[in-house]
């Protein structure tokens, strides 16, 4: 690891350090749910320019970094670009069947009808 890669490491917790209210908050967020929603569906690492979100710059920094903080994700530099990759192993292993149970609601609350507006059934 060269000089500049470790001033542009970031800093992840450790998996024995991953916190179930920090994973929790960082979930609770439909945003933030939506990246991870997006990283489950893929093995890949995506990088944040790859995913559209209808928020500012800076609120999207902020979402990253709260999922990297929590524990959700790891990123990591690759040239310029910010790679994020889902932690499920780590996730999997502090709280086995709580990301598959929350993508799983997700899934589920989407495809059923939302509440009615006008509270009279039409």
């Amino acid at each position: 690891m060269t000089e500049r890669d470790t001033a542009r490491a970031l800093a992840h917790p450790e998996s024995c350090e991953i916190r179930l209210e920090g994973v929790l908050h960082a979930l609770s967020d439909p945003m933030r749910l939506s990246i991870v929603r997006e990283l489950a569906s893929t093995d890949a690492e995506l990088a944040c320019s790859d995913f559209v979100l209808p928020v500012t710059k800076s609120t999207t920094t902020h979402h990253f970094r709260v999922l990297r903080e929590s524990g959700v994700v790891r990123q990591t530099y690759r040239g310029t670009a910010k790679m994020n990759g889902l932690r499920r192993e780590d996730l999997q292993t502090r709280f086995p069947g709580l990301l598959d149970s929350i993508l799983a609601a997700a899934t589920a609350e989407e495809t059923q009808p939302g509440p009615d507006p006008a509270g009279d059934g039409s």
